[in-house]
Order: C-alpha cells, then structure tokens, then sequence
C-alpha cells in the first residue's frame, strides 16, 4: 500500500511538473528580435555560428523568445552592422567590432590588435581578465552592449599575388586586411583596404587589391581566393585569437526578461566554443585541398615579423597618448597579455613545439619505410 501510494505522489508531481514548465513559458513575453550579420551565408562556421544563437534562444524559450538573422547585405552591409544597432533599426547584430576602429581604435579590443592574445587568452581576458567590463563602459557611448559570441583562432596571414620576402616587398601592396592591422601595415608601405568579405574574391580577381588576409583554409577556401592568388602566408599576426560579438542595443537589452538576457548570454557563450571547435576540425583537411590546388603556403620572414612587431608598438603607444578610452584598457590589457604569454611559453609552448617536431620525424620515419 505504501509503495502504491508513493508512486501515486510521484506521477502527481511529474504531472504537476509538465504543466509548470510551459505555464512559466507563457508568462513570459513573446519577443521577435531581428540579427543582421557581416558574415554571407556561404560561410558556415561564421554564419553558422549566430545560426546557432538563435536556435538556441527559441529552444530555450519554448519559441517565446526568437531571434531572425539575416547574412550581410540583407538588412544592412557586412560593416554597417553597429551603425544599425546603435540607431535602433535592429535590436542585435552578430560582427567584429574592430571593423568599427575607424570610429574609435578602442573597438579593436574587442575582437584583436596585432600581436595581441590567442582565442583562450582573448576569452579569459573578457570572462576573467576585466576585459568585458572595460568593453561595455566603453560601448555605452555608442548604445550598445557586447557579448563575446564567437572566435576563429589563430587566422592566416593572407593571400598574395607574388611573394612577400622582404619589408620592401609590401611597399605599394593594396591589401584588404582589418582593424588595426592596417595602421600598422600602412607604416610599413601598405595601402589597407576594408572591404567585407562576400566582396574580397571580385576585389582580388580584378586586381583592385593585390592581396588580401580573411579567416583560414576552411573559408578561405569556400570564397575561392586560391584562384587567384596563389601565395598563402601564415601567421596572421594580426588576428591571434579574433573574437566576435553580439552586439545588442541598450534599450533593447534592458527590456528583455532576466531570464532572457540569461539565455541569451549563454547561447552566445555556446556559440563562441562551438565555432572554435569547428574551425579546428575543418581547417587541416581544407589546407590539404589548397594545397592540392597548387597553393604556396610561407611563413612570413623573421625581418616581416620583427618590424611589423615593432611598429605594432609604436602605433599602440601613439594612439594612448592622444585617446583616453583607448589608453584606459590597453594598460590592463597589455599586463594581462605579459602574464599570458610567460605562462602559454610554460604550459603550451615546449609541448607544442615538440609534438610538432616529433609528428614531422614520424612521417619522415614512415616515408623511408
């Protein structure tokens, strides 16, 4: 008898139970959010990425909750995306905010500065470091709070039409390359080109651009660039560890359900490891196929490397001595990079550098055999 009466209880409260669960559902407001990108749809890890956001907005939410995206050009172009955020037009959009560093060099922070941290360094500097406190102090100016929402990792160095050996080589060179990136390189004789990326492959093919940097092998390889330019450089020492942001409008934000803002937040947060992943799975097979097609792959040369490093600095130290904003989180940023740095040269490095030493003597071991 007890034990009948127990499993009575028991299926009273799982009834109980399913009945609560949509009934909190339906207490919450019905709210229809619209995401234009800066990323086409031909790009699935990118687009893929605030794909995923959204779908898992309106799954938490019982569809209470829903969230449209649009790929570049829909609603606004692929470097409009703020603007239309800031201005009310839409509540949210998915970008890289140093696409904005014209408006501010702050902004690059946000996404990555030349020869700045790695992805899990770019994560742990806004989760743990301060970084997105900074951030969001400094992006009430413009409406609008950030929400890290994605991160290619380490990108390449870029396509070029003939080979880069020396500094001399890039003086003249029309480049599209991004954010920061373009003051330092435009130091070295570069002339920097922003363009978006469903516009890069026809730049290049025209030979408007005689070179241009995007992401890695996966989507470099989706928007075509191998087809005319066959020079591919690494490293993108520009872009160590890019992040991108939801970018959502003040107003917005604050009239979203604490439940809401939560679940978005972690949707984002979801977003931004699973991009990682799936950059990490599908590159190396993506640059076997670039290289199947003829492609070059180089290392940029140490004297590259040296003088875009030491001009990297010097521009940074400009920019703090004349913008405030821009002053106020490199400093903390900077330490937070020093301290990284030491501990990935412990942690990762040695063990990095080994593995990769000891896979080239195996395969060269398995070719003799």
């Amino acid at each position: 008898m007890k034990r009948r009466a127990f499993l009575k209880k028991a299926a009273a409260g799982l009834a109980a139970g399913s009945v609560a669960a949509p009934a909190i559902a339906q207490s919450q407001p019905t709210i229809n959010w619209r995401m234009p990108m800066s990323w086409p749809k031909a790009l699935d890890t990118l687009y893929g990425g605030a794909e995923l956001i959204c779908k898992r907005v309106a799954e938490a939410t019982n569809g209470k909750f829903t969230i449209k995206p649009f790929a570049a050009g829909e609603i606004v172009g692929a470097l409009q995306v703020l603007d239309a955020v800031q201005n009310g037009t839409v509540e949210c959009g998915h970008t890289a905010p140093y696409y904005y560093f014209g408006k501010d060099p702050t902004f690059a922070f946000a996404t990555a500065i030349p020869f700045g941290l790695n992805a899990r360094q770019q994560y742990a500097w806004m989760i743990h470091g301060g970084g997105l406190e900074l951030m969001r102090e400094f992006y009430k100016d413009y409406n609008v709070i950030g929400i890290p929402a994605g991160n290619t990792a380490c990108q390449m160095g870029g396509w070029f039409r003939k080979e880069i050996k020396t500094v001399a080589d890039l003086k003249g060179l029309k480049m599209r390359i991004g954010g920061t990136a373009g003051l330092v390189m435009s130091r070295l004789g570069v002339v920097p080109q922003q363009i978006g990326g469903g516009d890069i492959y026809p730049a290049l093919e025209k030979g408007t651009i005689d070179a241009a940097e995007w992401v890695g092998p996966y989507d470099d390889e989706k928007l075509g660039f191998y087809k005319v330019a066959k020079h591919y450089y690494y490293p993108g020492w520009w872009e160590a560890g890019p992040e991108l942001d939801v970018l959502v409008g003040i107003k917005a934000w604050e009239s979203l359900p604490k439940e809401y803002q939560a679940i978005l937040s972690m949707a984002c947060a979801e977003a931004n490891g699973w991009m990682v992943a799936k950059y990490d799975a599908l590159n190396p097979a993506a640059m076997k196929r670039l290289i199947a097609n003829g492609v070059k792959i180089s290392a940029f040369s140490n004297e590259i490397m040296a003088a875009c490093y030491k001009t990297a600095r010097e521009v940074y130290d400009e920019i703090a001595a004349k913008n405030a904003k821009f002053a106020k989180i490199y400093g903390p940023w900077k330490k937070f990079r020093e301290d990284q740095v030491q501990w990935f040269s412990i942690a990762e490095g040695r063990f990095d550098s080994f593995m990769a030493a000891a896979e080239r003597q195996t395969q060269r071991s398995a070719k003799k055999k």
